[in-house]
């Protein structure tokens, strides 16, 4: 065997094996799902939402805009 075959032997061994220590690494971190944190900010996020959107819906703006939507739907003027 040739001093150049040895090398590429000796290259293809250290690939397969750091990709095998790659391998062995990634299963060991793969996140299944949110930690705590997450949860958390995710829950502030969705209750700040929920009060902006409950403040839109009871202003006085959008409450007679829709009064008009159905007034003019039972009426039926288009």
């Amino acid at each position: 065997m040739g001093k150049a075959a040895r090398v590429r032997a000796r290259v293809g061994a250290w690939l397969v094996e750091g990709w095998a220590r790659v391998g062995r690494k990634g299963a060991r971190r793969r996140d299944a799902g949110m930690v705590t944190s997450e949860y958390a900010m995710g829950l502030i996020a969705a209750v700040g939402f929920a009060a902006l959107l409950y403040e839109v819906l009871t202003s006085e703006q959008v409450r007679q805009f829709l009064q008009d939507i159905v007034g003019r739907a039972l009426s039926g003027e288009f």
